[in-house]
């Protein structure tokens, strides 16, 4: 087994395709069962799994050196990595003081997340408490109010310095309260971030970011998931957990977002009975139910009417992918004879007359104007395909 760079040490090693952290030889054994992707066996050591056959786990059952550590790092980033990332220049945008790249200070640097952590090595002085760790994740929010810098930057940043937190967090075996709440949090921020950058014009590099945040989303949720059912069992349930246990089928509707860790009828036998019957649940699985009948004009009227904010900003990258679906069934499903008035397409998918053309467009179909002048879909075109490209996002037009 190759060992990481000690703990104060900075800077990502890339990682060998069967690289585990083998922290203990019952985590080592469950590791080595996984059918995990390669990405995923890079991150062993983070919180949950999106593959796992056992279900999510979260780091609760650490060796005894790793429970008893106690952080007692009171700055965002300890002095040593601080030190250390000035000497090597390694400071983002946001770390920089008077925007000297090899000066900063304690109230702008802040830990990043080092892939090849040893738990062995690791000091108290190494890793931030609790308090400390709300306050540099309040500090991390507060970047995305910010009109400075373009939003796949501000992204970058805090979403390095999350999996820090998540990593303090679970090096300490923290999982109460502060930590259900920080957690909450951070999916927070990758619900809004999954929203924006589906906005942003699409490109490689976007795509990417788009993956990763997806990626780490579902982690999140995993570890999320995990701490709800050990504070269920101290009588302590989050006013969040209903909506938050509802993303997870949500993000079903997603065709091209990470393998889920189980399927949704094997998950909805660990649910307590009133999560199952609460309204975010009964709106979610209502959803899913009218995409698999493809009843889409109820699909389209519930996501406007029933969507909380962040379900809508969860579900909304994911409504051209029902949209097409919708038109591939009116195209292969229609009357030859009888074309499709775009107008009321327009209506019953949620979407502007305009977004609606390219989107056909895009998945090689024909508009045609008739003779009173208004547009319409011809059916059972043969060159119909998907989209080739990802599409921006475009949102519900009510």
């Amino acid at each position: 087994m190759k060992k990481g760079g000690r703990g104060g040490q900075l800077g990502l090693q890339q990682a060998h395709t069967d690289h585990k952290y083998s922290i203990t030889s019952s985590i080592g054994s469950r590791q080595a069962e996984r059918t995990a992707t390669v990405s995923e066996r890079r991150e062993a050591f983070e919180p949950g799994s999106l593959t796992s056959n056992s279900g999510p786990k979260y780091e609760t059952q650490q060796p005894s050196k790793s429970s008893t550590l106690v952080g007692t790092c009171t700055d965002m980033c300890p002095a040593k990595e601080r030190a250390q990332r000035e000497r090597l220049r390694d400071l983002a945008v946001f770390e920089r003081l008077d925007g000297n790249p090899g000066k900063t200070s304690s109230s702008l640097a802040v830990k990043k997340f080092c892939r090849t952590l040893s738990s062995h090595e690791l000091r108290p002085s190494d890793l931030r408490p609790p308090e400390v760790l709300q306050n540099t994740l309040k500090y991390l929010l507060s970047l995305m109010d910010s009109s400075e810098g373009l939003f796949e930057e501000v992204h970058e940043f805090v979403f390095d310095r999350t999996r820090s937190i998540r990593q303090d967090l679970s090096m300490q075996n923290i999982t109460n309260e502060q930590a259900m709440q920080m957690y909450e949090e951070m999916i927070k921020f990758h619900i809004i971030s999954h929203h924006k950058l589906a906005r942003c014009c699409s490109g490689l590099d976007n795509s990417s970011l788009r993956y990763l945040n997806m990626e780490q989303l579902i982690k999140c949720l995993l570890s999320l998931y995990e701490i709800y059912d050990l504070n269920r069992r101290l009588q302590f349930i989050s006013k969040n957990e209903m909506e938050f246990r509802s993303f997870y089928v949500l993000l079903h509707l997603g065709h091209k977002i990470p393998l889920m860790e189980q399927s949704l009828s094997l998950w909805f036998r660990h649910l307590a009975f009133p999560i199952l019957r609460s309204k975010e649940m009964c709106f979610a699985r209502a959803l899913m139910r009218y995409f698999w009948m493809g009843n889409y004009k109820r699909f389209f009227v519930s996501v406007a009417g029933e969507a909380s904010k962040l379900q809508l900003c969860l579900i909304e990258p994911f409504l051209n992918e029902v949209r097409v679906r919708a038109i591939s069934r009116i195209n292969h499903s229609g009357y030859k004879l009888q074309p499709y008035p775009l107008e009321h397409l327009c209506k019953v998918l949620l979407v502007k007359e305009q977004e609606l053309e390219s989107l056909c467009v895009e998945c090689g179909l024909e508009i045609i104007i008739d003779e009173l002048g208004c547009k319409i879909l011809p059916t059972k075109q043969p060159s119909f395909h998907q989209p080739k490209r990802n599409l921006q996002s475009y949102c519900l037009s009510r």
